[in-house]
């Protein structure tokens, strides 16, 4: 007679315990990730009620208190009196003019240095890289005599070279693994066309690296537009200065203006976020390609 074995749990259990595993596994993470999301925006909500209060509720008040009369004027105040619109405009001019020479010099290096046969380009590279290494405030008295003796200083000009010099190192590195992983064949079959070196760089490169030149190009933007000590140093007329040291006009030596301070340095982090919230999709792909093809 055949006897027939009873299993101690149900066919399907093993799995459907490891299914409930990973649904709480996928639970906790994303809990994780909702707390580490609010803490990062915390401190623009504080900012915000920090910009809409005036001097008593900012110090006496507390932290993220919600301002009984929001002081919406702070924001008309700083851009009408303040100043500020003439230096929004130079921040933005500034840095467009910085990242898109930094993005197209570093274009330049890069594909000569993985794309061209030639002697000297693995020296060329180990020089841009020992870029990396040399501080930023070791060079502002060398930097500054320069600019002096070239009759830059206060003139734009100035940082626009600085910012450049400075990002073209961590550019150039970000661009090498894209650039190393493009395959051949697309020049080969260019080159048998009759197309240009010029014309394949602009027409064909360019366009394939699309996705990091976005990494590269919002990362640029980043440092140039938060950038305080070469525009302390260098620049000197109300007309040149950018925003991040046009918040020292509401500093005074008696008095503090806290609900303009708080307005300018809200009006200088919006086209942050918005070219993050734009090309967020870019970025990603560009960060993600670039770390499996390298």
């Amino acid at each position: 007679m055949k006897t027939e074995v009873i299993p101690a749990y149900p066919l399907g259990a093993p799995g459907a315990a490891r299914q409930a595993g990973r649904r709480a596994g996928m639970g906790l993470m994303y809990l994780a990730l909702i707390l580490v999301a609010v803490l990062q925006i915390l401190p623009l909500i504080w900012l915000m009620l920090f910009s809409l209060k005036n001097n008593q509720e900012v110090l006496g008040a507390p932290p993220f208190s919600i301002p009984t009369n929001p002081h919406w004027e702070n924001y008309v105040n700083v851009w009408e009196s303040g100043n500020i619109g003439v230096y929004f405009l130079n921040s933005v001019w500034i840095t467009a003019g910085a990242v898109i020479l930094t993005v197209l010099l570093a274009s330049f290096v890069t594909y000569a240095v993985t794309r061209m046969k030639w002697r000297a380009r693995s020296f060329v590279l180990g020089l841009f890289m020992v870029g990396l290494m040399i501080p930023v405030h070791s060079t502002l008295i060398p930097l500054f005599s320069t600019f002096q003796k070239l009759h830059l200083i206060d003139n734009p000009s100035s940082l626009i070279l600085s910012y450049t010099a400075f990002n073209l190192p961590t550019t150039i590195m970000i661009l090498l693994g894209f650039y190393y992983a493009l395959p051949r064949e697309v020049e080969e079959a260019a080159i048998m066309d009759g197309c240009s070196v010029n014309r394949m760089f602009l027409r064909i490169i360019l366009p394939m690296t699309s996705s990091v030149l976005a990494t590269t190009g919002i990362i640029n933007m980043i440092y140039n537009w938060n950038e305080f000590i070469f525009v302390n140093t260098f620049i000197s007329s109300d007309v040149y200065k950018t925003l991040t040291v046009g918040v020292q006009n509401f500093i005074g030596q008696y008095t503090t203006d806290w609900g303009a301070i708080g307005a300018t340095l809200m009006i200088s982090i919006l086209p942050i976020l918005l070219a993050f919230l734009i090309m967020s999709e870019r970025i990603v792909e560009g960060i993600s390609a670039g770390s499996v093809k390298g």
